[in-house]
């Protein structure tokens, strides 16, 4: 048992220590692993997205779920399968108190109808600090259309 309360403890300091890169990050993996609830989570309740899927904007309560499906549904139809996004470097991070601002190189890969596709792209995140870490508040992707 006290193993298991020092492993919890680890792990919650971990997470509250985590800088703004770091959250964007975790939710890139957390979605790429299927793991939707813990990519939520990094997720400001009030949070606004910008894709390349229509209708191309979500915010508010709900905008993460609402998000996901809009892309489950475009995908579903498009054909789009094995999807992927693989961060770089981050090109820019600036933090000025509880508010942050990340821009990461990343790379989408995914099959459509079968064929490999690829599409470099930057993914930008601005990021609140809460009681319990860096949340996202805002993130925006961006690239070229993808090709074979």
């Amino acid at each position: 048992m006290l193993i298991a309360c020092a492993v919890f403890a680890t792990a919650a300091l971990a997470a509250e220590s985590a800088g703004p890169a770091d959250v964007a990050r975790q939710f890139i993996d957390a979605f790429d692993k299927g793991d939707l609830k813990a990519a939520e989570a990094t997720h400001a309740a009030d949070v606004a997205i910008i894709d390349e899927v229509s209708p191309y904007q979500w915010q508010g309560h709900g905008a993460f779920k609402a998000w996901l499906d809009d892309l489950t549904k475009h995908d579903t139809a498009a054909g789009v399968t094995d999807g992927n996004v693989k961060l770089g470097n981050a090109i820019r991070e600036e933090v000025t108190g509880n508010h942050a601002y990340v821009v990461i190189a990343s790379e989408y890969t995914f099959k459509e109808k079968g064929v490999a596709m690829k599409e470099p792209s930057q993914m930008t995140f601005a990021l609140r600090k809460e009681k319990d870490g860096w949340r996202i508040v805002a993130w925006t992707f961006a690239g070229p259309k993808a090709t074979p």
